[in-house]
């Protein structure tokens, strides 16, 4: 039989290039529960123009290699590299975006315009995601953000950069956690001590504007319902943006996806 060849981008847990004969759901499903190397937790990957080529991948070759098996099967994955892939695939080429629950159910997400409203002085919390996967207070809006954290003068940087913004109101936890030292915190993988000391230190110090308070942002830890605004692409040059439906949208049209993000 002959397969339809896909190219995805895992983004999370790994960051690798496969070819696949697998449709986006059926690969979605593949990668958290029908995979011999069991992996347990969300995945987030990206479905890449299948004619996308850069001398760093041997695409061709791989494609060559991605047959059906003996009984007729098709090819689940065909790894094509695992080492700095998204520092080599273009913007461009990134045709869609998909978050997946634990249990194997995704949501498709297009890109689209940033073009939300920033407020002056919020401090945000920011979940980089590949390659550096640090979590980070921030001064900068959510495509600013990008552009630190891209710049080759930094330490902490990165040509190429996917991540998240997290929906919490930072402002409103840390009047509570003075209150009530025994809050818990937001995030789960962040002590809510560091969070709110964090906050505190961007705003004594006039010439300091990011923070970090963690080194693994570990999205198995909240779910993807917190994220704000969307998840974005980010260069030196070029930002590109998967826009979160709201909520209620997609507790409409996609409930399974809703019901165990």
């Amino acid at each position: 039989m002959d397969y339809t060849k896909h190219l995805y981008m895992t983004l999370y847990p790994n960051n690798a290039l496969i070819g696949s004969h697998l449709e986006p759901e059926q690969f979605a499903r593949h990668y958290t529960s029908g995979s011999s190397r069991h992996y347990s937790g969300k995945v987030i990957f990206a479905q890449i123009d299948p004619d996308y080529r850069n001398d760093y991948f041997p695409i061709d070759e791989v494609y060559a290699e991605l047959v059906p098996h003996e009984d007729g099967r098709p090819k689940a994955t065909k790894f094509i590299k695992s080492y700095r892939v998204l520092e080599h695939v273009d913007f461009s080429a990134i045709q869609r975006l998909y978050l997946v629950t634990q249990e194997g159910h995704a949501l498709g997400l297009d890109a689209a315009p940033h073009d939300a409203e920033h407020e002056k002085d919020k401090i945000r919390l920011y979940a980089e995601i590949t390659p550096m996967r640090m979590m980070a207070l921030s001064e900068h809006d959510f495509p600013t953000f990008g552009k630190y954290i891209t710049d080759p003068t930094k330490s902490k940087s990165a040509p190429r950069q996917f991540y998240t913004q997290i929906d919490v109101d930072l402002i409103e936890f840390i009047n509570d956690f003075e209150k009530n030292p025994f809050a818990p915190s937001p995030v789960r993988n962040i002590h809510p001590s560091t969070l709110r000391d964090g906050f505190y230190e961007l705003k004594k110090y006039i010439d300091k504007h990011n923070k970090g308070i963690a080194l693994d942002s570990n999205l198995d830890q909240f779910s993807f319902a917190i994220i704000r605004h969307g998840f974005m692409f980010a260069s030196q040059d070029e930002t590109k943006f998967f826009p979160m439906p709201e909520l209620g949208t997609i507790e409409k049209e996609h409930f399974k996806f809703f019901r165990t993000m």
